[in-house]
């Protein structure tokens, strides 16, 4: 795979934080480190992009939009939620 030459500008904050992603070990220099950042976020649009396919596939719901959101808030307010803290 051919790869390209980019220039990018950063902030000083920016910059010391991808130093230090590359410092912990993780990387071996800003451009591996950079390229994983594009290829997560290319993750994330793809999952995010089916997502939205498989909604419209799905066609319309005969619940209230009520329902729906009293549903997610359940969903959110339980203890397995993605991204919450355990208690």
């Amino acid at each position: 795979m051919a790869t390209i030459r980019k220039t990018i500008t950063v902030t000083d904050a920016q910059d010391d934080w991808i130093k230090a992603q590359v410092a912990n070990g993780d990387f071996t220099n800003d451009s591996e480190f950079l390229r994983d950042l594009i290829r997560r976020e290319q993750i994330k649009e793809r999952a995010l992009k089916a997502a939205i396919e498989e909604g419209i596939s799905s066609g319309a719901s005969e619940r209230s939009v009520d329902e729906i959101w009293a549903e997610a808030e359940q969903r959110f307010m339980t203890k397995d939620a993605p991204g919450l803290p355990d208690s």
